[in-house]
């Protein structure tokens, strides 16, 4: 099979096409043949030396990515929920080695679901890491309760518009931070109120907020805490970038938590079923194809990207 080995860390040359053996199943684990996968922040971060890299250095080959979408070309010992020739996606093995950039992927059945009929190998794919931080982070700390007033920020990203629908769902309130390109983007994903980040300072333009799923850390911790409730809940990702968040959140009579993702295949059913029923939809702004990882990994580093960015087999 072929299969995106990256040599060392750094640019995106350092990312190698080779021809790799088909990788072999573990008991409880499926081989899926993979149709799409999809390209995340975490994904760049690694690639470069930062995020996973030192904990994945030592495992050889070296293959990035953990979001896949495909088909079940077989099924290992004791697996009973898949067969050989269900459609399936999840993310496999975060925070540990997904190896995902292949054309043949073995994942514990426990991180994947059936994907539903009614949405592709592509929007399955984009809804895996970035749906799953979302639907995780917003239910892991607390409950949000119809008419809640929920603040998203990045609400045009990966995970941010996922967030936006999923807190709609929940009955909240959303405001949603994005630039004044992706207003239309972020009122047309359900939100109740964009907030341009350049306009104006954002205790200018919300206050009153029940919850904030941070997606960007640093002094955006700061300008979240300012226009919350006193008990209010922030949950912020980007690590490396939020430790401080629960000392400055408690320091204002806020709850602040920092938070990873976890592969879990009970919560990608959920996610399922919300595709399924199209309450959450996946925004794919960008396909390439698997001979152009490079390019999908450039994309990611603008730091521009609507929704999400995917990788499509041949």
């Amino acid at each position: 099979m072929k299969a995106w080995v990256l040599q060392e860390p750094g640019g995106t040359q350092n990312l190698v096409l080779k021809e790799l053996p088909i990788p072999a199943i573990a008991d409880g684990a499926v081989l899926i043949a993979v149709r799409s996968l999809s390209i995340n922040p975490i994904d760049v971060k690694t690639r470069s030396g930062r995020g996973l890299y030192n904990a994945l250095k030592d495992d050889k080959p070296l293959i990035l990515g953990w979001d896949v979408s495909g088909v079940v070309a077989e099924a290992g010992s004791g697996v009973t929920s898949f067969k050989k020739g269900d459609e399936v996606f999840g993310m496999v093995n975060f925070p540990g080695h997904g190896k995902a950039y292949a054309e043949y992927v073995t994942a514990p059945a426990a991180h994947l679901t059936i994907k539903p009929s009614n949405i592709s190998h592509n929007e399955a794919a984009a809804a895996s890491l970035a749906a799953l931080t979302a639907w995780q982070a917003m239910r892991a700390f607390t409950t949000i309760k119809k008419g809640q007033k929920v603040l998203i920020h990045a609400a045009a990203g990966g995970v941010g518009h996922y967030a936006v629908q999923i807190a709609k769902y929940f009955g909240a309130w959303v405001a949603g931070t994005a630039s004044a390109a992706n207003r239309d983007f972020v009122l047309h994903l359900g939100a109740d109120e964009h907030i341009d980040y350049n306009a104006a300072p954002l205790k200018e333009q919300v206050s009153d907020i029940d919850f904030v799923l941070d997606t960007l850390g640093g002094d955006s911790i700061d300008r979240s805490i300012a226009v919350m409730k006193k008990g209010a809940t922030i949950v912020s990702i980007p690590s490396g970038l939020n430790e401080a968040v629960a000392g400055k959140a408690a320091a204002e009579g806020i709850q602040g938590y920092t938070f990873k993702v976890r592969s879990d295949g009970s919560d990608m059913k959920a996610i399922a079923g919300l595709l399924q029923q199209g309450i959450i939809q996946s925004h794919v702004s960008h396909a390439f194809s698997f001979v152009d990882m490079t390019k999908a990994h450039a994309q990611i580093e603008t730091g521009r990207t609507r929704g999400k960015v995917i990788v499509t087999m041949p």
